[in-house]
C-alpha cells in the first residue's frame, strides 16, 4: 500500500530522513517511533505532500505522492491542529469534511454516534469554535474526522498526546476496531511505547532519521523498545 524508495529529506544541507526502502502492506498497523528530531513528522509530512523529498519518492497504492494527487480520496490523516479549522464548531467541521469526501450529512452524524463515548460529552453541541477547545478535544474531532469517506490509509501523528487516559484508552480500541472491521492502513507515530505497542503490529524505530529497527510486534516487543531507549 505504502512504498518508500531512497528517501530523503535535507535542510540547508543537514539530513533529517534517509529511509532505502520502506513497504507498508494494505490493512497493517504501523507504528513509529523514536525520540524528538528522528524523522517521524518528516516522513508523515512526505506522505501527505505537506514537503517535497530531496532525493527518491513515495508510493501510495501505486501512485507517487509528490506528482499526483490521486491518492488523496482514498487518504486521510490527522497530524496537528493546523488541519482544523478554527472559526467552525465541531458539527460544521465535521459536515465540511463529509462534503469533501462525499459523505451526507445523515452519514456523519451516523459515524458521530458511533463515537459519542469517546466524545465524552465535550465535543457536540458545546456552541463554541474549535479553536476555543482544549488541544485535547481538538485532537478528538481530528482523529474521528478522518475516518469520515471510508479511507483506506490513515495517517495519526501523536494520537495519544493531550488525550486524558480514559480517552486514550477508548482511542487505542477504536483504532484496533476500525483496522480490523474496514481493513484500514495505519500509520501512528508516537511517544508513547506501551500505547502504539499495544495498537500496532509492527514497530519501526527511526533515529537521526534512518530505521534502526523494524519488527512485528510481540509481547517482548514494549520490553525491548524500552531497554533500547533506555540505553
Amino acid at each position: 500500500m505504502i512504498a518508500v524508495h531512497q528517501l530523503s529529506k535535507k535542510y540547508n544541507q543537514t539530513e533529517v530522513l534517509n529511509i532505502e526502502s520502506l513497504d507498508i502492506p494494505k490493512g497493517q498497523s504501523f507504528g513509529l517511533v523514536g525520540n524528538n528530531g528522528a524523522g517521524k513528522t518528516t516522513l508523515f509530512s512526505l506522505l501527505l505532500d505537506l514537503i517535497h523529498p530531496t532525493t527518491g519518492h513515495i508510493k501510495n497504492n501505486n501512485i507517487i505522492v509528490s506528482e499526483s494527487e490521486d491518492w488523496k480520496p482514498h487518504t486521510s490523516a490527522f497530524i496537528d491542529e493546523s488541519f482544523l479549522i478554527g472559526y467552525l464548531t465541531a458539527e460544521e467541521y465535521f459536515y465540511f469534511i463529509g462534503e469533501l469526501r462525499g459523505v451526507t450529512k445523515t452519514d456523519v452524524d451516523a459515524l458521530l454516534t458511533e463515537f459519542s463515548s469517546f466524545f465524552h460529552e465535550e465535543i457536540l453541541n458545546q456552541k463554541k469554535y474549535l479553536r476555543d477547545f482544549s488541544k485535547g478535544n481538538q485532537k478528538k474531532v481530528g482523529i474521528i474526522a478522518s475516518f469520515l469517506g471510508n479511507p483506506e490509509v490513515i495517517i495519526l501523528d501523536e494520537p495519544f498526546a493531550n488525550l486524558d487516559p480514559t480517552t486514550q484508552i477508548r482511542l487505542k480500541a477504536i483504532l484496533k476496531e476500525q483496522a480490523a472491521k474496514r481493513g484500514i492502513t495505519v500509520l501512528i507515530s508516537s511517544h508513547d511505547l506501551m500505547h502504539v505497542t499495544e495498537v500496532c503490529e509492527r514497530i519501526v524505530v527511526l533515529e537521526k532519521g534512518k530505521i534502526v529497527n523494524d519488527t512485528m510486534t510481540s509481547e517482548s516487543t514494549l520490553q525491548e523498545l524500552e531497554s533500547y531507549f533506555g540505553g
